[in-house]
């Protein structure tokens, strides 16, 4: 219940930060192009909003497994293997999350500390780069399932894209189509 609940917000959330973006390029290009006048702060907002999509994507590409990546070698390697050079990855990756999340913290700590607003809205710059904490807290906690689940034996390695394993599949499907076609017409088009 909870994890469903904990899914759609994610996944409304990120639908909500892309959707926002579309429409204010597309709000500025229509007031630009169209009225010779433009939105002075939209082009803050969407590389705020932008930030925040792949900052908050990021982990959520993680947990679903929708990051593509390279394991040819490792998918290679004997199971016990290929669980401990996973595990040797993740805490890599956590160590290079942690390195990130410290100089965030810095740099959003001094950002309050100075008062920095952002160039065009009177709205304090650390409030909205705070992302960077979240974003990266959510990476750690994602990287941290993952190993959990490794090490119990739940998963094998990270779940990462794979574009030509779904392309043959797409391949595959529109073949099996064909055939039936084919089949249901008699051979006749």
């Amino acid at each position: 219940m909870v994890r469903n609940i904990i899914n759609q917000f994610e996944e409304s959330f990120l639908s909500l930060l892309l959707v926002s973006m579309t429409l204010l390029v597309f709000a500025e290009v229509v007031a630009r192009f169209g009225f010779s006048a433009g939105i002075h702060w939209a082009q803050e907002v969407t590389l705020i909003l932008s930030a925040w999509f792949v900052l908050f994507g990021a982990s959520y590409g993680v947990k679903v497994g929708a990051h593509i990546g390279v394991d040819v070698f490792v998918k290679a390697l004997p199971n016990k293997m290929h669980r401990i050079v996973t595990v040797i990855a993740i805490l890599l990756c956590l160590a290079y999350c942690g390195m990130f999340l410290y100089g965030s913290w810095i740099y959003l700590s001094k950002m309050k500390m100075i008062g920095i607003e952002l160039e065009d809205l009177p709205i304090p710059k650390w409030t909205v780069m705070s992302i960077l904490v979240i974003g990266f807290v959510l990476l750690i906690i994602r990287f941290l399932q993952l190993g959990w689940k490794v090490i119990k034996g739940e998963a094998d390695g990270f779940h990462l894209a794979d574009e030509a394993e779904e392309s043959m599949e797409i391949a595959k499907e529109l073949k099996e189509t064909a055939l039936a076609d084919d089949a249901s017409t008699g051979g006749k088009k």
